[in-house]
């Protein structure tokens, strides 16, 4: 049996793990490790400090399905709307600029429900808080190390973000090949606030609209009344509120620190919406990569290493970020990895 860590437990990690046991079943252990305190990376879904509001989606806020992809990637599509985490968008959204042909969804239960769901149909053993500082080749196999210890692994596939890689010590840099670097290095990401406020259960908005893109702003980009976006009126919570701000907003400010960006924001929505009451509670979340403008060219899907032991990058930099791109990654991950494993397994 192999034993696979894949480090991430975002959207591409969770669908690589997935992917990698229904390929392989008992033939491989998948381990999942993640730095952060839940799974999700940018599909992330905040609940309010006291359960009296709905939560709120922090990164992505919904999936858009071109035509091409509503076929290619049909099953996953029919595996999330028949367990009910996908839905179609049935809110007004003022501002979206809608394609022919495309199909909007979205998470009734938040977007994070979509990445715990390849998760759990992927067994495999996820372990959060555990931040990933150096790999080093061992003969065969991996040595990764952690902030608090070290494991040996026979595969590693790397979902976080390009500069987070790139930070790792150990033999990575010694792998890469120029043009590798090169491409890597070139990656790019758009950076951005985000704003959840948590309204008490007697609040009523005086706004129709499910969620806005505004356009008269210095900092503010999109708003979203999460639970309508999301059609989740449950009895008895308070409304939930997200604020985007804009991308150069995001690349201006984005070393300065909550104390400083929180007021600036809330004093801009509260221009906005003037009648906006008080909220219970506030989040702020900062996304130092919140999307990729610049990818590795010609979008391979994931990027080799290492053959033998593998060593495998794959996620959204190696195509683009959204839903698709991140299936797109993970299948092409799976197909490389399964190559190699096949190779380990029959020597």
């Amino acid at each position: 049996m192999s034993r696979v860590l894949i480090v991430g437990a975002g959207l591409t990690g969770s669908l690589c793990a997935c992917l990698l046991r229904r390929a392989l079943q008992s033939k491989v252990q998948v381990v999942v490790w993640d730095k952060a305190r839940g799974a999700g990376g940018r599909m992330s879904t905040s609940r309010p400090p006291e359960p009296t509001s709905h939560s709120a989606d922090l990164g992505a806020q919904y999936i858009t399905a071109t035509p091409a992809y509503a076929q290619s990637h049909s099953n996953f599509y029919a595996e999330l709307l028949s367990a009910g985490l996908l839905q179609p968008l049935d809110c007004h959204i003022e501002g979206l600029q809608h394609k022919e042909g495309n199909k909007d969804y979205v998470t009734p239960l938040g977007t994070s429900s979509v990445v715990k769901h390849f998760l759990s149909e992927s067994g495999a053993d996820l372990f959060l808080e555990y931040h990933v500082t150096g790999l080093y080749c061992r003969g065969a196999s991996w040595e990764v190390e952690r902030r608090g210890g070290s494991e040996t692994f026979d595969a590693v596939v790397l979902t976080m973000p390009v500069p987070q890689i790139l930070q790792l010590q150990g033999d990575l840099g010694n792998l890469l090949s120029v043009k590798q670097r090169e491409e890597l290095e070139g990656v790019r990401y758009s950076s951005r606030f985000a704003v959840a406020l948590y309204f008490p259960p007697d609040v009523v908005f005086s706004f129709t609209w499910g969620a806005r893109y505004v356009t008269d702003s210095h900092c503010i980009r999109y708003i979203a009344v999460d639970n309508k976006k999301r059609s989740t009126d449950a009895p008895g919570l308070g409304p939930s509120l997200v604020v985007h701000t804009s991308v150069p907003f995001g690349l201006k400010h984005l070393e300065n620190d909550k104390d400083t960006i929180q007021p600036i924001i809330l004093q801009e929505l509260h221009r906005l919406l003037p009648d906006l009451p008080q909220p219970s509670s506030i989040k702020f979340q900062k996304w130092r990569y919140s999307q990729v403008l610049t990818s590795v060219p010609n979008c391979p899907g994931h990027m080799t290493i290492l053959e033998q032991p593998p060593l495998i990058c794959g996620g959204d930099a190696f195509t683009h970020s959204n839903f698709d791109g991140c299936v797109e990654s993970a299948l092409s991950v799976l197909k490389a990895l399964k190559g190699s494993l096949d190779v380990q397994q029959n020597t």
